[in-house]
């Protein structure tokens, strides 16, 4: 084979292998969190065989947990070095935003000292291209149009940790629990100045269905973990940027809390917000925190979520699923893209 044959079918692999034209109709994405590479994870062998278009990690990815940037990249290795992450990322295309243990360190914000360094690594392993807007801003949050009209997907991931103020403690026990009550400072953010911005100009885009993926709980009752209602003027604030840049079709997904649920959020002038958690891939947890705002069960097993899109109807319907370890639907949740619409 002469040199210039070679290299463009060394081009075409490249480009074919693995990935999902951003032109092409998304009709499934499965998606997870909370993995440390150290365990086994049948669970990406059980997404895999989904065939979806698109799998998301929404954090907590490999539980690095250390300001030894020698280990975390370890543990990025030991992860890409599974058969199952293979067999995953070989069949479909791999999207992620990080959490905490990616990060680098337990509940870190914007304080945390190696975030510079540890954002390198994340783009390095997932293999970010040079020429990708990623990588011209501080942080990890990201964006992509897949879709002709009529059948836009947009992928918006969030960064929940670079620009993140820290978090108020628990002081006020008879009014909260667990770690964190809720931060009352009105200048607090959780995405920061630069992302906020960036994400008006994202939901102005035309798009018919838009996933948020944040690694932590959006649409939830406030439990005193880690999540959008220890901000809940930065809550309020995406609820109101939805509204003022009249963005349909918003549904969030998040990980975190090593249980799986679907939380519906609803409040005038908006149509319900809803938030699919799948968590975890290999972590699991044996107290869920009560959820005014669950939709059906609560999934303690080790899970992973999977939206499915009929574009086909007249109006096109989403499916919801929680499936468990062994592949076998725990939640499931139909909703019609007209109720994720504004009202004329």
């Amino acid at each position: 084979m002469s040199s210039i044959k070679f290299f463009i079918t060394l081009f075409l692999l490249l480009v074919c292998h693995g990935a999902f034209s951003q032109k092409e109709v998304v009709h499934k994405i499965c998606f997870g969190s909370c993995a440390k590479a150290s365990k086994k994870q049948p669970i990406l062998s059980l997404a895999a065989r989904e065939s979806p278009d698109l799998f998301i990690y929404l954090g907590d990815n490999i539980y690095g947990n250390t300001r030894d940037m020698d280990k975390l990249k370890s543990k990025y290795l030991k992860l890409g070095k599974k058969a199952e992450f293979q067999e995953l990322n070989d069949s479909t295309t791999v999207l992620a935003t990080w959490d905490d243990h990616d990060y680098g360190e337990n509940d870190a914000g914007r304080h945390f000292s190696r975030k510079r360094e540890s954002r390198e690594i994340f783009l390095e392993f997932w293999k970010e291209p040079e020429t990708s807007e990623r990588r011209k801003h501080k942080g990890i949050y990201h964006s992509l149009m897949h879709g002709p009209q009529g059948k836009r997907l947009q992928v918006i991931l969030l960064d929940t940790r670079t620009f993140r103020d820290n978090l108020t403690k628990l002081v006020d026990k008879k009014r909260y629990k667990n770690d964190y009550q809720p931060c009352q400072i009105a200048d607090s953010t959780m995405l920061g100045v630069e992302q906020w911005t960036w994400l008006e100009k994202q939901l102005k885009k035309p798009a018919e269905i838009r996933i948020i993926a944040s690694s932590n709980q959006f649409s939830h009752e406030y439990n005193g973990w880690e999540s959008w209602t220890n901000l809940p003027h930065e809550q309020q604030k995406m609820l109101d940027l939805i509204k003022s840049t009249k963005a349909n079709g918003v549904v969030f997904l998040s990980g975190d809390v090593h249980w799986g649920e679907i939380s519906k959020m609803e409040m005038e002038g908006l149509y319900p917000i809803y938030d699919i958690t799948s968590s975890g891939i290999t972590q699991t947890w044996n107290k869920p925190e009560s959820n005014k705002n669950r939709i059906g069960a609560v999934v303690m097993d080790n899970n992973y979520g999977v939206i499915e899109i009929d574009w086909e109807r007249e109006a096109p319907e989403l499916l919801f699923y929680i499936k468990d370890n062994k592949g076998e639907e725990r939640v499931k949740m139909q909703v019609n893209l007209s109720e994720l619409q504004f009202k004329p």
